[in-house]
């Protein structure tokens, strides 16, 4: 297992990562149904493209420092600090609470003004943070550096405030933008993790934590300036549609989908808006879980920390690379009973990382993380495209802000229940199978949704909106 996860650090890394974004760059310049290519209409000053870009680092660093950078720090710092790692993962759950607060009032906000300036202010409180993070000596200053303030700044520079602002850029292509901007996400589990873990073996937990802090500054305050609200506001047609193409009905998708958008108060009386939130919250608990928990529970079964990091690095691996699979079929099939199919893998591969890890099956591990970032591959790509389809891009950001206190307090509850488990046990496996069980608990709830009648039957929403 040493000698595979050493060649994942030396290949996977670099190689793995390029052929990603290089795969992903050709896929989005393949020729649309006009027989006009991305890069062409990105070359043409089509705004949108260039946010796509964007997305994908702002994702990059907004995970990134959330989730896949704090597995490494977990052994040395609860055992420096004498905390448990409960104590120590309570921060994150604190964070997903914060993440709740805030994101009810970012959406609305990136509505009505975009997102640039939120993401100029947030930039600098999760790089303060992260840099303070390096200072901690007590439990109290870890919840409130770790868990308010990094995730404060994380919330004003990522998913939220971007992925909304690309589905007001684009209609008929949010699958492949989603897709191709969620790799960001991705790609910050195949190079934050071993960063992170190489940083901490080389020059310890606080030091790393001030270098990881640079780099989120360095890289995220110039690109806070390149945001924008929506294509409207500078002349511009979602999906990059000309004039001559919109006069000619090419932009039918376009205007249908904002003119049959639903407000926060008229989704809120949807049905489909509950199974929608309860369903993606509950298949998402296993990245929250598994982020923060693989490197401990790999150590916990006799492996290194390097190895541990790897199996992270290994599930970033297809997370990555399947996500333009993933947008290619969210664009030509219906992403709700896709988003089954992952919930389901989800739960599969699970069950099969418990079960090897326990008998050091090095090739049934391999094989189980590889299959857990197959299915993490689509969840983001498939909730932002489900969110959009069922209730339209105008209100978008309302909408999904008023879903996310629902959503992000199974996420909050999830890694610090599993931490307690292991406190009181000794073991994760009965917490990862209970995880498995939730993937397949939103199998179900998110196959009951259905698009709000409004939407379905092609009319304007108006007062309120049945689902069913």
């Amino acid at each position: 297992m040493t000698e595979f996860v050493d060649w994942l650090y030396r290949v996977g890394v670099y190689g793995f990562a390029l052929a990603g974004l290089v795969g992903g760059l050709f896929w989005l310049s393949r020729p649309d149904a006009d027989g006009r290519r991305w890069a062409a209409k990105a070359r043409n000053n089509y705004y949108g493209y260039w946010l796509v870009a964007v997305a994908f680092l702002a994702q990059f660093i907004s995970v990134g420092s959330q989730n896949y950078m704090i597995g490494s720090f977990t052994r040395p710092m609860t055992e420096e600090l004498d905390w448990s790692r409960s104590e120590f993962v309570l921060a994150r759950s604190i964070g997903q609470f914060i993440m709740a607060f805030t994101g009810f009032f970012i959406g609305g906000y990136v509505d009505r003004h975009g997102g640039a300036k939120l993401m100029r202010v947030g930039v600098f409180i999760l790089a303060g943070a992260t840099f303070l993070c390096g200072y901690v000596q007590e439990l109290w200053q870890w919840w409130v550096l770790n868990g308010l303030v990094v995730t404060t700044g994380a919330a004003m520079i990522g998913n939220l405030v971007v992925n909304v602002t690309l589905s007001k850029w684009f209609v008929e292509k949010r699958g492949r933008v989603a897709s191709f901007a969620a790799m960001g996400v991705s790609y910050a589990g195949v190079a934050l993790t071993p960063l992170s873990a190489t940083l901490v073996d080389a020059v310890g937990w606080r030091t790393a934590w001030h270098v990881l802090a640079v780099g989120v500054l360095a890289v995220m305050f110039p690109l806070s300036f390149a945001m924008r609200r929506a294509p409207e506001d500078y002349g511009l047609h979602p999906d990059g549609k000309t004039p001559e193409q919109i006069a000619a009905g090419g932009g039918r998708a376009a205007a249908a989908d904002f003119a049959l958008s639903m407000t926060r108060q008229q989704a809120l009386r949807t049905t489909a808006f509950y199974f929608i939130v309860f369903g993606f919250g509950l298949g998402a608990v296993s990245i929250g879980v598994m982020l923060v928990q693989t490197v401990p529970f790999m150590e916990d079964a006799g492996y290194s920390r390097k190895v541990g990091a790897g199996m992270i690095l290994l599930t970033s691996i297809p997370s990555l690379l399947s996500k333009p699979v993933w947008g290619w079929m969210i664009d030509r099939a219906d992403a709700q009973r896709l988003s089954l199919i992952g919930f389901t893998i989800n739960a599969v591969s699970l069950v099969v990382i418990v079960l090897t890890v326990r008998n050091h099956a090095d090739l049934g591990v391999v094989v189980g993380f590889f299959l857990l970032g197959l299915g993490w591959g689509g969840l983001i790509p498939l909730q932002e495209v489900v969110w959009a389809s069922y209730f339209g891009r105008r209100y978008l950001g309302a909408v999904r802000s008023a879903g996310l206190p629902f959503s992000l307090i199974i996420g909050a509850s999830s890694p610090f229940l599993t931490s307690f488990y292991f406190d009181k046990v000794g073991n994760y496996d009965g917490a990862f199978f209970a995880v498995a069980a939730l993937a397949l608990v939103a199998v179900v709830l998110v196959s009951l949704a259905k698009q709000p009648k409004s939407r379905r039957e092609g009319q304007p929403s108006t007062g309120v909106a049945a689902a069913g």
